[in-house]
């Protein structure tokens, strides 16, 4: 079989997957782009309504818009911000209409090898071809051949759990109608009413939290949403990084966010809990939920829980293949210690590409959301990169495989040495940052629930 003339397998049709695609295409490569939803961008459209902190400026991939000129395709105002399904309607639908039938719908990959060889086996290894297991909507099966495989399958479909150890709390489960691991969509009548009036945890500090707690804040301050009030459940305690760079982040809608979320406890329709590491979601008589720290504090009880603790790639289907993962991120090896948030400050990223996601087993690359693993804050514009350069190693370049052609914006946010999810750190390390590090301020001692929050000072190191 000549491997040459096989196609480069592309698992996903979203943002990433679908621009690699686009720069394979440009560079003469046959993709095959396999997508287990029914439409281009399928996990981008389950947060429609949540509008991104990226211009569409930032979220369309160069190649592609190539590929799209021809049809007539105008990218929208590249100042303004769209949604989760502008972008999918707009943009990644559209892209994946002119690839054509190199896209496939319904096609879920269940398994990745090296044809005739498991991960075990050395003898030939690198010269016999990727085959990947597909299962299709209709209950079909199939093995189809690769020359090199690209996972831009995201980590949407794994969200983490509220428990502080890694693992669903106790009871998590059993509380399943009472939790949600999304953003709720407020604007739908039904979501609405479920929230309007209630009180609703929400554990996790990343934009995600924000984002509910400024949309609950906004629900609280309408006319039918009287009495609805947040708790907000942080493993850490609250400095003035908690609410990310504001006006010093370099995505102005990314800092509006961390602002909007202050807004919220400083306005007094979230109170804040630090320090806190859920162990176990129980029912009270009157069915609602308690939340029991492993320190053994048990908070007053609340109608709804919204998890919005992180993402974890699934792994499950790539387990014939030799990867080589950090052990703590899940993220490739020589990414890791780039984006890891116990080390890495200020919040920036050096532009990667190939050889930070290369692997043991030649001519697999993560990429996109994936490629992070289970580490924060990832950018379009990052996953635009580094499928830029894969691409062009899979093509030989390595010339153009090797060169940066991206620079990112800074968050304005210092973290890293070892102190990220620490909930009695009062500084971060000084490496790297341009401001004095960020006061901590405690919201209580231990902050009992309805603990009045104090003035947090605004987050910003690395600003100019």
């Amino acid at each position: 079989m000549n491997t040459q003339q096989l196609p480069v397998v592309v698992i996903g049709a979203g943002p990433a997957g679908l621009a690699a695609a686009a720069h394979l295409v440009e560079r003469g490569i046959e993709p095959l782009v396999l997508e287990a939803g029914g439409r281009a961008g399928a996990a981008v459209r389950e947060w429609n309504h949540v509008r991104l902190f990226s211009t569409w400026g930032e979220v369309v991939d160069p190649a592609a818009e190539k590929l799209l000129a021809p049809t007539g395709w105008t990218r929208p105002d590249p100042a303004t911000y769209p949604s989760g399904g502008d972008w999918a309607d707009l943009y990644l639908q559209p892209l994946a209409d002119v690839l054509g039938d190199r896209v496939r719908y319904g096609a879920r990959v269940t398994g990745v090898s090296r044809t005739g060889r498991d991960r075990i086996v050395d003898a030939g290894r690198e010269a016999q071809t990727f085959v990947v297991h597909v299962a299709h909507a209709d209950g079909r099966e199939e093995r189809l051949f690769a020359r090199a495989v690209i996972d831009a399958s995201g980590t949407w479909a794994t969200p983490s759990p509220a428990g502080g150890s890694g693992l669903a709390a106790l009871g998590e489960k059993a509380a399943a109608d009472r939790i949600t691991y999304r953003v709720p969509d407020l604007k739908d009548p039904a979501v609405r009413a479920r929230y309007a009036g209630r009180r609703t945890a929400v554990i996790g500090s990343g934009a995600s939290a924000f984002t509910a707690l400024a949309h609950l804040a906004d629900l609280a301050k309408s006319g039918d949403g009287a009495g609805t009030k947040s708790v907000w459940i942080l493993r850490r305690g609250i400095s003035g990084s908690t609410f990310g760079g504001g006006e010093a982040d370099q995505l102005p809608a990314r800092g509006a966010l961390g602002l909007a979320a202050k807004a919220a406890v400083d306005e007094g329709h979230a109170d804040a809990v630090t320090g806190f590491r859920t162990e176990a979601i129980e029912r009270d008589t009157d069915g609602r939920l308690v939340l029991v720290g492993e320190d053994g504090r048990r908070l007053d009880a609340v109608d709804e829980v919204i998890v919005l603790t992180g993402f974890r790639p699934d792994l499950s289907f790539l387990g014939e293949l030799r990867l080589g993962l950090d052990v703590r991120l899940q993220a490739p090896v020589e990414l890791a210690p780039l984006i890891d948030p116990n080390q890495h400050s200020c919040g920036t990223v050096y532009p990667h590409g190939h050889r930070e996601l290369s692997h043991p087993e030649q001519g697999v690359y993560l990429v996109g959301m994936k490629s992070y693993g289970r580490a924060p804050t990832f950018l379009a514009m990052t996953g635009y990169e580094q499928v830029r350069s894969v691409a062009a190693a899979i093509a030989g370049d390595l010339d153009a495989a090797d060169r940066v052609e991206l620079t990112l914006p800074e968050t304005g946010v210092c973290g890293g040495a070892g102190l990220f999810d620490a909930p009695d750190a009062a500084q971060a390390d000084g490496g790297g940052c341009c401001a004095p590090a960020p006061q901590l301020v405690q919201l209580g001692a231990p902050a009992p629930v309805g603990a009045a929050a104090e003035q947090a000072p605004a987050g910003g190191c690395c600003g100019s």
